[in-house]
C-alpha cells in the first residue's frame, strides 16, 4: 500500500513539473523563470519555499537542459530555505527522493554545462563557501597592508623569512629588533629619538600583515587539499587554483623585494626613504589578481550559468557587457595609479580640489627625463594623472549606468550596475575627502577598501554578463519558437 502512494505521489510530482516548466507566454513577453527547488508550485503544499522537494527535468534535451541549468546555478543556497511539508513527506520516501536527485543531475550532466566541482550540490556549495571565504580574507589583507603603509609600519622589521619567525618575547629581544631598525635609514632620516614602545607599535603592525598573510596561505591549502582528495575538484579547477596558490607563495617575495627597497639609502639627502613606487605597484596589483582570481572563480562554481529568463535579457545584457569590459579596464587602471600616488607620497602634495594649489595643471608635471619617468615619478603628474583617470572613471560608470536603464535586460543586472554607479560615486568622494583633510589613516584605508569594492562590483558584473552556454541559448530559443 505505502509503494503504491509513493508511487502515486512521484508520477503527480512529475505531471506538475512538465506543466509549469513549459513556458505559456506571448512572443514579446519575457519567458518566467523556473519554479525554484523545493518551491509550494511544485510541491503542492501551501508553506513555504523549501529545499525538500527536486523536480525532475521536462522531457526532451530543451526543457531538461532548462531545468538543469537552473539548478545548477541556485541549488548552493537551496539549504538556507525552511523546508516544507512536502519536502518532510519526501524524506521518508528515501528512494522516490533519490531517483529525482538522479534525475537532475543526469540532466546537468546530459545537458553539456561544464561545472567546476563534481559530487553534487553539496560539494559546489562547500568549495564556493571556501572561495568566497578565501576572497574575503585577501581583501582583509590588502586593506591591513594599507593601514601598515599609512601608519609608516612596513620598514620596521629589517628582515624577512618565508617561514615567518617568532616576534620578541622579552625585553632583551626587543632591544635587539630596536637596535636592527636605529640602522635603517627610515630611523635616520624620519623616527630618530623613536622610543621603544612606539616601535612595538609599527613593528607589530608589520608583523600582523606578514602573518596574516601566512594564514591565508593555510586556510587556502588545508580545504584544497581536502576537495581535492574528496574528488570535489575538475582538473580545469585544480589548475586554476594551483596557479593563484603558486601567485600567492610569490606575493611573500614580492612584498619582501618592495619592503627591501625601502631600507637602501636614498640618492639624495633630502628624499625621505620609502619604498619602490614600481615595487609597490608590483604588490599591490599581485594581490589585487589573486583576489579578482579567486572571486571570480568562486562565482564560477555557484554561478555556471549566467540568469537569463528570455532572449530578449540576453541581448541586451550582450549590449551591456561590450560597454562593461572596457569599464572594468579603467576601473582598474585607476585602481593600480593609486599605488604610485602612495608609492611617491603623492597625497601630501597639492591637498586642494578641485585645483591643484593655484593652478590647474603644475608647471613641473613634465620636468623630469626621460619623459615616461613623470608619469610614475613625478609626484605633480602622478596625482594629476589619478585624478583624470578617477574623473573617467565616475564618468564611464555613469555612462554605464545612463545606457542599462534604455536597455531591457534582467531587473538584477539592472540593480547592480545601479549600485556600483553609487560606489564610483562615494569612492570618488572619498578620494577628495582623502586629499582634503592631508591623508589621514581612517580615509586613506576606506579609499583603498572603496577602490578594492568597486573592482568587485565590476568583477560581479562582468560575470553576470557573460555569454550563456550555447545549450542554455538552444533552449530559450525552442521555449521562444514553442509559443
Amino acid at each position: 500500500m505505502g509503494s503504491r502512494v509513493a508511487a502515486a505521489l512521484l508520477r503527480r510530482g512529475k505531471d506538475q513539473a512538465s506543466a509549469l516548466l513549459t513556458p505559456r507566454l506571448p512572443r514579446s513577453a519575457p519567458a518566467p523563470a523556473l519554479p525554484r527547488v523545493g518551491s509550494t508550485s511544485s510541491c503542492g503544499s501551501g508553506g513555504g519555499g523549501g529545499g525538500g522537494c527536486l523536480l525532475p527535468p521536462r522531457p526532451g534535451p530543451a526543457g531538461a537542459f532548462s531545468s538543469a541549468s537552473r539548478f545548477a546555478s541556485f541549488h548552493v543556497f537551496r539549504s538556507f530555505a525552511p523546508k516544507t511539508l512536502f519536502g518532510q513527506c519526501a524524506r521518508k520516501m528515501s528512494t522516490s527522493a533519490a531517483a529525482l536527485n538522479s534525475t537532475v543531475a543526469n540532466g546537468a550532466a546530459n545537458s553539456g554545462l561544464k561545472l567546476l566541482v563534481t559530487k553534487g550540490p553539496q560539494a559546489q556549495k562547500a568549495v564556493g563557501i571556501w572561495l568566497f571565504g578565501c576572497a574575503a580574507w585577501v581583501f582583509s589583507l590588502v586593506i591591513l597592508g594599507g593601514i601598515t603603509r599609512l601608519t609608516r609600519s612596513g620598514l620596521s622589521m629589517t628582515d624577512w623569512k618565508f617561514t615567518g619567525e617568532i616576534p620578541p618575547m622579552s625585553d632583551d629581544a626587543w632591544q635587539l629588533e630596536f637596535e636592527k631598525y636605529k640602522q635603517s635609514p627610515e630611523y635616520k632620516r624620519v623616527n630618530k629619538g623613536m622610543s621603544l614602545e612606539d616601535f612595538k607599535f609599527i613593528y607589530w603592525m608589520e608583523y600582523a600583515h606578514r602573518m596574516w598573510g601566512r594564514a591565508l596561505g593555510f586556510l587556502f591549502a588545508g580545504p584544497f587539499a581536502y576537495f581535492i582528495a574528496k574528488g570535489y575538484v575538475t582538473p580545469q579547477l585544480g589548475f586554476r587554483l594551483s596557479a593563484l596558490f603558486a601567485l600567492g607563495g610569490a606575493q611573500g617575495l614580492i612584498g619582501w623585494w618592495m619592503v627591501k627597497s625601502g631600507l637602501e639609502e636614498p640618492t639624495s639627502e633630502y628624499v625621505q626613504p620609502r619604498v619602490s613606487p614600481y615595487r609597490l605597484a608590483t604588490h599591490l596589483t599581485s594581490a589585487f589578481a589573486i583576489y579578482c582570481g579567486i572571486l571570480w572563480t568562486a562565482l564560477s562554481v555557484v554561478m555556471p550559468d549566467p540568469p537569463t529568463g528570455s532572449m530578449n535579457w540576453v541581448n541586451g545584457a550582450a549590449k551591456i557587457r561590450k560597454l562593461a569590459i572596457p569599464v572594468s579596464a579603467v576601473v582598474g587602471i585607476t585602481a593600480i595609479s593609486g599605488a604610485f600616488v602612495a608609492g611617491n607620497d603623492a597625497g601630501h602634495a597639492y591637498n586642494s580640489f578641485p585645483k591643484m594649489g593655484d593652478t590647474w595643471i603644475p608647471e613641473d608635471v613634465f620636468s623630469m627625463e626621460p619623459f615616461v619617468r613623470n608619469f610614475f615619478e613625478n609626484t605633480s603628474t602622478v596625482q594629476l594623472n589619478h585624478r583624470i583617470l578617477a574623473t573617467a572613471t565616475l564618468l564611464s560608470v555613469s555612462g554605464l549606468w545612463l545606457a542599462a536603464r534604455k536597455i531591457d535586460m534582467h531587473p538584477a543586472v539592472k540593480s547592480l550596475i545601479g549600485s556600483t554607479f553609487g560606489m564610483a560615486a562615494l569612492q570618488v568622494t572619498l578620494g577628495i575627502s582623502t586629499l582634503l583633510m592631508y591623508v589621514p589613516t581612517s580615509l586613506g584605508s576606506a579609499h583603498q577598501a572603496g577602490a578594492l569594492t568597486l573592482l568587485s562590483l565590476m568583477l560581479l558584473l562582468t560575470h553576470t554578463l557573460r555569454r550563456p552556454s550555447p545549450t542554455l541559448l538552444k533552449s530559450l530559443a525552442t521555449a521562444v519558437k514553442s509559443t
